[in-house]
């Protein structure tokens, strides 16, 4: 067991570095609170541009990450 979480560990630490180096900067800063962002939430493109799968990627593997450390920590 503690193989498989060293693996999906190994795995989700590599797409998680990959992810966030291939994401744009964003010089928006603090001023995104105010709502100046052009983008909709609600779009009929959301979740389907090259940004928004990186995001998507990050996540699930920062979950994927976090999961498999805290089972490990609490097998060993």
């Amino acid at each position: 067991m503690t193989i498989l979480f060293s693996i999906l560990i190994l795995l989700s630490s590599l797409a998680l570095i990959i992810s966030v180096l291939l994401q744009e900067s964003k010089s928006e800063g603090l001023g995104a609170i105010g709502g100046g962002s052009t983008n909709s939430l609600w779009g009929k493109n959301r979740g389907t541009s090259y940004e928004d799968m990186l995001k998507r990627i990050t996540t699930v593997s920062a979950v994927i990450f976090i999961i498999s450390a805290l089972v490990l920590a609490a097998v060993k």
